[in-house]
């Protein structure tokens, strides 16, 4: 039998998690000298209140070694195979250190480490993906080359509605951010091959632009995998998110639209208002 294990950046639901058999390795947010494991005992909103208040951004980072290790046995223990899942390797070296963490329980056999070359719910739709197979009954070899197959058909892209955060987290220059603010620019992100890059940027109060965001995608959308398409923010009016969520059942297109609310590492750089549309292109 294979577990799929995934970071905590996968930014998956508590019901998908569970529904989908999925284990999760939380990585690290630190506000000032303390340190917390995302989705465990730290809120989005309390990180939000302390980055305000403290005019930076929290620090994340990978988790150690000893808290991979203490993931991972449990399911070594019961004799399964594990395919776990990273955030992109350009971003972090949680890859890594679940590595290291297979090493040390001397399982790196029976351990298979995926970089998804992606973040948020663009790691979630291949790690349900590979649940599903798993529970399928499939091997680990065969999850990990059908994994890597369909790893450039994931589409993920991200509107930011401040660039505070980025300014803060040192991803953009405070210029930019100034101009940003009084212009009323929102930035498209899009990840691609592993790394994130700005391919346009909308002008005007969001809840204007984020239907402008989908209908721009509308030709991919109509042509993506049916299963599933996941809008993905890091704390955005309900309006909004219903506003986005109509569109996309006008499309007639996917059997489920997930909404999810983005966990403490990626909210941490991106900051509040950010929503993505994140999906599987067909072939």
């Amino acid at each position: 039998m294979v577990k799929i294990i995934s970071d905590s950046t996968c930014d998956l639901s508590q019901e998908l998690l569970e529904r989908y058999g999925i284990a999760v390795l939380p990585l690290q947010v630190t506000l000032g000298e303390a340190s917390y494991e995302d989705g465990i005992n730290i809120t989005v909103d309390e990180i939000y209140r302390w980055a305000d208040e403290n005019k930076t951004t929290p620090k994340t980072a990978a988790p150690s070694v000893e808290t991979a290790a203490n993931v991972l046995r449990p399911w070594l223990e019961k004799g399964m195979e594990l395919v776990c899942f990273s955030v992109s390797e350009s971003m972090s070296t949680s890859a890594n250190v679940m590595r290291l963490a297979a090493k040390e329980l001397k399982a790196q056999e029976r351990v298979t480490v995926i970089n998804s070359q992606n973040l948020s719910t663009g790691v979630g739709l291949l790690v349900i993906e590979a649940a599903i197979m798993a529970k399928a009954g499939k091997s680990a070899r065969e999850i990990t080359e059908s994994i890597k197959a369909m790893r450039p058909l994931i589409r993920a892209s991200f509107v930011v509605d401040t660039l505070t955060y980025l300014h803060r987290g040192g991803r953009c220059s405070g210029v930019a951010a100034l101009a940003g603010s009084m212009l009323k620019l929102h930035p498209k992100i899009v990840v691609s091959g592993g790394k994130m890059g700005v391919s346009k940027k909308y002008r005007g109060k969001l809840n204007r632009v984020l239907p402008e965001y989908v209908e721009d995608m509308k030709e991919e959308l109509l042509n993506a995998r049916t299963q599933r398409v996941f809008i993905t923010h890091s704390g955005c009016e309900e309006e909004t998110i219903r506003q986005v969520k109509t569109i996309l059942e006008g499309l007639g297109r996917f059997e489920e639209i997930l909404v999810t609310r983005a966990g403490s590492v990626i909210s941490s750089h991106c900051g509040p208002g950010t929503l993505g549309v994140l999906f599987i292109a067909n072939e």
